[in-house]
């Protein structure tokens, strides 16, 4: 198979979008198949860019000035298609560059495939633009019912989706690196860098630092936590334009700032007790890092959380969007301190079975079928 991911963001941009593209193109190029990502110019990049990749011209998102969104390039794309004709689009991202694909994939007549990463019409309340939630969500079934196909994380996503009137949906399920992602990465040294000796319990928050996170609760519930265990450490790992008045508000967090990698994979296995209240996600990659890193996570009852933590076999559960209730979680976290081994090992079995390679197959199968590739 031939084909063009178009996105708007791409490693070494550090989000789970990134991520989980990135995993895909690698699945399937290491599984024969032909793979060019279409994406903008990143802000590091001075050179035309890997051969495999389709670079063009892009500008600054606002409000997150570390990713740029790609210029709606129709002709660019219909020339590069013309001379690498691609078997299918799979558009990523619903951006200025996505939509450029749709219009130059139908005047090729091109079949076009899409997946829905992230709630964007979610985010308004967030940042004062609340009224505009609607509008979004407009946008958003009009550009992916003009493809054949769209792939939606979860299963409670495709059904509230569905209800949203989206189109031919279904689950493009999100796998888990167990080699990176290990329990055994555990570092003594690292958590004494933090002021926590090898009994002190760490709560951690990894992901971008800002309003739609919903950050606020859990720092509220660390505090509470803290009230009971005054020897409790919060690590953020992440950035973001929160990051800076967080950081007066409460100098005593450690703040660890962006991390990849197997330092990344240092910081999860170094912690105890993952904190994560967002009602934002579509899915959540640092749910399922976090639970093959071995830790009991508290969240909420919606996204990666519902695929897979358990309530008080492999993590706390708390109903969705109740901020009483999350409280109430992450006490009972702290209450079965003694039983953290237990949960830790849960958490890891759990993340054994998110295989990537079981992701790629169905994607490819799903994308072959919408696509009427044989």
């Amino acid at each position: 198979m031939r084909l063009a991911l178009v996105t708007e963001t791409y490693p070494p941009e550090v989000n789970g979008v990134a991520m989980t593209l990135s995993r895909l193109v690698g699945g399937l190029r290491a599984a024969g198949h032909a793979v060019e990502v279409v994406r903008p110019r990143q802000l590091h990049e001075r050179g035309p860019g890997p051969a495999e990749d389709f670079v063009v011209p892009g500008i600054v998102i606002p409000f997150y000035d570390a990713l740029r969104i790609g210029l709606p390039v129709v002709r660019r794309l219909e020339a590069r298609w013309r001379a690498w004709r691609p078997d299918v689009v799979h558009v990523a991202t619903e951006g200025p560059l996505g939509l450029a694909a749709l219009e130059a994939a139908e005047r090729l007549r091109l079949p076009v495939t899409s997946s829905f990463h992230t709630n964007f019409h979610a985010y308004g309340g967030h940042y004062g633009v609340a009224a505009l939630r609607d509008v979004t969500l407009g946008y958003l079934r009009w550009f992916h019912n003009r493809t054949r196909c769209t792939l939606a994380p979860t299963r409670q996503m495709v059904g509230e989706l569905a209800e949203a009137r989206f189109r031919n949906l279904g689950v493009m399920a999100r796998g888990v690196d167990t080699r990176l992602f290990d329990p055994a990465r555990r570092d003594e040294a690292l958590r004494a860098s933090w002021g926590a000796s090898p009994d002190d319990p760490v709560a951690l928050y990894v992901g971008r630092i800002a309003a739609e996170k919903n950050l606020g609760l859990a720092v509220e519930a660390f505090l509470r936590l803290r009230e009971r265990e005054p020897r409790f450490r919060f690590v953020l790992v992440g950035d973001g334009p929160a990051k800076e008045g967080l950081m007066r508000a409460h100098p005593d967090f450690h703040y660890a700032g962006m991390r990849r990698g197997e330092e990344l994979a240092a910081h999860y296995a170094s912690g105890d007790l993952f904190l994560f209240p967002s009602v934002t996600e579509t899915f959540g990659n640092v749910v399922t890092e976090a639970l093959a890193s071995g830790l009991a996570t508290v969240g909420y009852d919606y996204a990666a959380t519902r695929e897979h933590v358990r309530d008080g076999r492999n993590g706390f559960v708390a109903r969705f969007g109740d901020a009483a209730d999350f409280h109430a979680a992450a006490r009972r976290a702290l209450e079965a301190r003694e039983r953290w081994p237990e949960l830790r090992a849960a958490a890891r079995r759990t993340a054994s079975g998110l295989t990537w390679e079981a992701v790629v197959g169905r994607f490819t199968a799903d994308i072959r079928a919408a696509a009427c590739l044989a």
